[in-house]
């Protein structure tokens, strides 16, 4: 019986190396884009379903949850199936359900759709990482691990641009139909482009066990603050765009809808944040670069106030810059926090911040319809501060 010797882990500059490079891009462009691609679409849902954009927001929200609620539960099953089964299972299935939603035939309907769509693209995000840390070389895992999430950013502002410029020509059931073949053709991408794990081994994950660390890490001040902090600011940004069009639409700037789809391209934005946070925290302590980006995060809000489209357009770029930074600053802190248990920490992060997202990006929108744009934006700023507040408080307990 010959013993067989597993394969050396990707190395930068080899073929397996660009494969894996490759095909982890296509999940973050695909699912992204799938995810939040409603987004310019929620004043036409309106229109079409007539209902507020508070409730038109659930096509979002629907989706997050659905994001929350499969990560919760990813985080005790996902050890069990093979990495890549897995994600392609759940792109083919995250494609199959947007296509579905075009046909929806009210808003209850897409909105449940939208949920069980949200719980296959967590299966995703739940194993993606874990792939990587398996499959590649340590020295070359940084740079993957940052190539993936620029392509959850492109991914994120693709689907918004595109779909911004479709739905003025062909209206929001042939767009999400279009978004949902793409979809598909991403999944086939993804299947004949990634390798096939090499060093996955299936583990049994003990519930109870899990259950306690989960309770203990909530009793930990630093790593509840973060919690907190991301899941409040992700409510502020997630709100910020899914009623961007709302305001873009009307007076004083009444944009045509391939203007306004122009103006998500500063969604990029975020790249250069999370670049930015990563260099910063390595020359300031990560807790004094959360606080800058949470400023900076105040600052775009503020510039959101102005009826100047310039000024607005930059407050977008500054508020999504200082976003996925203190995104980026926070996870951080929440990694280095914890010596043991660092995928259940990880799961709390995440169901933080889809749940942030989901509960917030919807009431916000109550206050948009009760006190226009600038109570809306002055809710959203009181947020902010409380994150800042909150991390005042647990600084000095955290240095």
């Amino acid at each position: 019986m010959t013993n067989q010797i597993a394969p050396n882990k990707a190395q930068q500059g080899t073929q397996h190396y660009r494969r894996i490079q490759w095909g982890i891009i296509l999940t973050g462009v695909s699912i992204f884009a799938q995810l939040y691609f409603f987004q310019p679409l929620l004043p036409a849902l309106g229109r079409a379903f007539s209902v507020s954009p508070a409730i038109s927001s659930l096509a979002i929200s629907g989706g997050t949850a659905g994001m929350a609620a499969g990560l919760f539960a990813f985080a005790f099953w996902a050890d069990r199936w093979p990495r890549k089964k897995l994600m392609s299972a759940c792109m083919f299935g995250t494609a199959l359900f947007t296509i579905v939603s075009a046909g929806s035939p009210n808003f209850a309907a897409l909105v449940i759709v939208n949920f069980i769509k949200g719980m296959t693209i967590a299966g995703i995000s739940a194993v993606a990482l874990a792939y990587l840390a398996e499959e590649v070389d340590s020295n070359a895992l940084g740079f993957i691990i940052s190539i993936y999430l620029s392509g959850n950013i492109v991914g994120g502002m693709s689907g918004r641009v595109g779909v911004g410029f479709l739905n003025g020509w062909l209206g929001w059931r042939y767009t999400t139909f279009i978004v949902g073949i793409i979809g598909i053709v991403l999944a086939v991408a993804f299947l004949w482009t990634l390798p096939k794990s090499e060093y996955f081994q299936s583990q049994k994950i003990q519930v109870g066990y899990k259950f306690r660390q989960m309770q203990l890490f909530l009793r930990r001040p630093i790593l509840l603050a973060m919690f907190l902090i991301v899941a409040l600011l992700m409510g502020v940004f997630v709100s910020t765009y899914n009623y961007l069009n709302f305001r873009l639409e009307g007076p004083p700037f009444s944009m045509p809808h391939y203007i306004i789809a122009l103006v998500y391209v500063m969604y990029i934005a975020g790249i250069g944040g999370s670049m930015a946070a990563g260099r910063w925290s390595d020359l300031y302590t990560p807790a004094t670069t959360l606080k800058a980006l949470i400023m900076t995060v105040i600052v775009g809000l503020l510039m959101l106030l102005s009826t100047n489209i310039w000024v607005f357009v930059a407050g977008l770029g500054v508020l999504t810059f200082g976003f996925f930074g203190a995104h980026t600053t926070a996870s951080r802190i929440v990694s280095v926090s914890v010596r043991s248990g660092k995928s259940t920490a990880t799961s709390l992060y995440w169901l933080f911040y889809y749940v942030g997202s989901s509960i917030i990006g919807t009431v916000s929108g109550v206050f948009l319809s009760a006190w226009s744009w600038n109570g809306f934006i002055i809710g959203l700023l009181i947020l902010g501060l409380f994150c800042l507040l909150i991390l005042v408080i647990v600084h000095k307990r955290y240095s």
